[in-house]
């Protein structure tokens, strides 16, 4: 599982809690975030990078891109070229955000590169449902998220702001189209109201990994799960904010050199 830092570790914890005995490797790009306003070429290229490595020293059986730019800009190039199977956070989201209206009225908010990608307009269109369909893109959320302020006052006004455009359009769901922002679920949902469903992609797609790994006969039964944590930034802010965002399983973390 990788993702351009923390975000991914939302989708890290919904997996450990879900499936207890699978073993994760978890890469962390935090040396190269954020991939949000990167050329979805250059943000291809990282991703292909990294899964490289994960099946190359790892030997992983699953490949899990927990990252939405990443999902948008390269998932599949990834299937194409994997010996594994290859899941994205995209299409659980979808499906999750639409199965959560009433109304039929949906947002999505993400990155720039993923809302520019087109990516979950498309995934939506292709779930056959009838619903109005805003994205909105917030540049500056994932930033928040990297250094540890998801409640401060500042990111309150930024999130006052960015969401303008999915508060106008009256949506009553609104997908948490990027791996960090259920850690700024708390302001997101004070600026949106009561009324609005958050949807977070992490839960769907673990129960899609779940689904996918029975499907193969590659399920684990059985036994602890071992999780390792690997990231190519500095190691031990990796590891102190991590661990205050997924929990005590995140201990040890090993550097990683892309050069």
């Amino acid at each position: 599982m990788f993702d351009s830092g923390f975000g991914g570790l939302t989708v890290a914890r919904a997996v450990i809690d879900l499936l207890p005995a699978e073993d994760l490797v978890y890469v962390g790009d935090t040396g190269r975030y954020p991939y949000g306003p990167r050329p979805l070429d250059e943000v291809r290229g990282f991703a292909l990078e990294i899964a490289r490595h994960l099946l190359d020293r790892h030997d992983v059986k699953m490949l899990v891109v927990a990252c939405n730019t990443a999902s948008a800009a390269a998932l599949d190039e990834l299937r194409v070229i994997s010996p594994v199977p290859v899941l994205g956070v995209i299409e659980p989201g979808a499906r999750a955000v639409v199965d959560a209206t009433r109304q039929g009225r949906v947002g999505v908010i993400g990155t720039l590169g993923t809302i520019g990608s087109g990516a979950y307009q498309r995934a939506i269109a292709h779930a056959g449902a009838d619903v109005e369909l805003t994205c909105a893109a917030c540049p500056g959320f994932v930033e928040f998220v990297e250094r540890g302020e998801t409640d401060s006052e500042q990111v309150h006004v930024l999130a006052e702001r960015l969401l303008v455009p999915v508060i106008d359009a009256g949506v009553d769901a609104l997908l948490l189209g990027c791996t960090h922002y259920p850690f700024l679920a708390r302001t997101i949902g004070d600026v949106m109201g009561p009324d609005v469903v958050l949807v977070d992609s992490a839960d769907a797609t673990a129960f899609a990994v779940r689904d996918l790994l029975h499907e193969r006969g590659l399920a684990r039964d059985g036994g602890a799960g071992v999780h390792r944590f690997e990231s190519s930034g500095d190691v031990e802010v990796f590891r102190a904010l991590g661990r205050r965002l997924l929990g005590p399983e995140l201990d040890n973390v090993v550097g990683v050199d892309w050069n």
